[in-house]
C-alpha cells in the first residue's frame, strides 16, 4: 500500500464508513483502488481484534439477535454458472446481537446461516456477557440448539415469529414480501418479559448496515467479490457504529452508553489502531483461525 498520512487514512475510512464505494473513494481522494482496499483490510483486521478484546464484561439486560443477507461474487442461484467463482461465492449472512438499551452491537459473525455458525455466534455472545439476560430471536430453528449450548438455563429466551398473509399479485416482486399480519411470541427458556420480546432494534441495526456499507446495497455491482473483504468491511462498520457514530436518541455512542469507553472516538482513533498494528508482529494460532470468520 502507498504510504498515506494519518489524515488521508482517516478521510478514506470515514468515506467507507458512510457508504461510499471503493471506486467512488478513488475518484474523490485520488488514492488507488488497491490502496483503498488494502486500508480497508488493515482497518477491518484491527477493528475485529479490538472488538474481540475490549467488548467484554457487558452488563446488558436485553439482547436482540438477527441475521442479514448479502452475497459474495454471485447470488447462490447463479454461482454454478458464474465464471471463475471463488470457493466462498454465494449467499453470506451477518449475525448480529444488539443491546436493546444501549444499542451496542455486542457480537457479530460473518458466515453461513446453519446451526454451526449459530453455535459459534451464541458462544461468542455468551462469553461477552457478565449477567443473565433476556434474549429475543426470530424463528430461525438454528437458534434453539445454539442458545441451549451457550447459555443452558441461565437465560430468559423467547422467539418472535412473524406471521404473513398472502401478497396480492400486484405487490409481488423481488423486494415486496407478503404483508405481516401479526406476530407470535414463544417462550423457550426462563421467564422472558413479554413486553420486551422484540427484534425491532436488531432489524433497525440491519438497515443501518445496508445504508452504511456499499457492498450491502441491493441491485448494484458494489457487492463483495471476496468474503474476507466483506468480513473486514463489517468489522470496520461495527467499530464505527459502536465507538464513533453518535446515536441519535442516546446522544452518545453505544460504546459510551454501555460503559465500554468513557469518551467519544473519532475516525483518527481507528487510524491509530491500524498504525499500531503495522508495527506489531502478526498474531498466529487461535486468533488466525478465528479471523477466518470474523465476528
Amino acid at each position: 500500500m502507498n504510504k498515506l498520512s494519518s489524515a488521508d487514512r482517516a478521510r478514506i475510512l470515514h468515506l467507507l464508513c458512510e457508504g461510499s464505494s471503493i471506486r467512488a473513494i478513488t475518484r474523490v481522494t485520488g488514492a488507488s483502488k488497491n490502496t483503498v482496499a488494502k486500508l480497508l483490510i488493515d482497518a477491518g483486521r484491527a477493528c475485529a481484534a479490538y472488538h474481540d478484546q475490549h467488548v467484554r464484561g457487558l452488563t446488558s439486560k436485553r439482547i436482540q439477535v438477527d441475521e442479514i443477507w448479502s452475497f459474495i461474487y454471485a447470488k447462490q442461484k447463479n454461482v454454478a454458472a458464474a465464471t471463475a467463482a471463488p470457493e466462498a461465492a454465494g449467499d453470506v449472512w451477518t449475525w448480529t446481537a444488539i443491546d436493546a438499551d444501549t444499542k451496542l452491537i455486542a457480537s457479530y459473525l460473518v458466515g453461513g446461516r446453519d446451526s454451526e455458525y449459530a453455535m459459534w455466534f451464541m458462544d461468542d455472545l455468551a462469553s461477552r456477557l457478565s449477567n443473565r439476560v433476556q434474549l429475543t430471536s426470530d424463528g430461525h430453528k438454528a437458534y434453539l440448539e445454539a442458545v441451549e449450548g451457550a447459555f443452558g438455563a441461565d437465560v430468559d429466551y423467547a422467539m418472535l415469529v412473524k406471521l404473513y398473509g398472502t401478497a396480492p399479485e400486484a405487490a409481488k416482486g423481488r423486494y415486496s414480501p407478503a404483508e405481516c399480519i401479526g406476530t407470535r411470541n414463544t417462550r423457550i427458556e426462563g421467564s422472558p418479559d413479554k413486553a420486551h420480546v422484540s427484534t425491532s432494534y436488531a432489524e433497525r441495526a440491519n438497515l443501518t448496515m445496508r445504508m452504511h456499507m456499499r457492498r450491502f446495497t441491493r441491485l448494484t455491482n458494489a457487492f463483495s467479490k471476496k468474503v474476507e473483504n466483506h468480513a473486514y468491511a463489517v468489522a470496520l462498520h461495527m467499530m464505527y457504529y459502536n465507538f464513533v457514530r453518535i446515536h441519535r436518541s442516546l446522544k452518545v455512542t453505544p460504546a459510551m452508553a454501555a460503559g465500554v469507553t468513557d469518551r467519544l472516538w473519532e475516525i483518527g482513533d481507528i487510524v491509530k489502531l491500524v498504525e499500531a498494528a503495522d508495527v506489531q508482529p502478526k498474531k498466529r494460532g487461535a486468533y488466525k483461525k478465528r479471523e477466518q470468520a470474523i465476528g
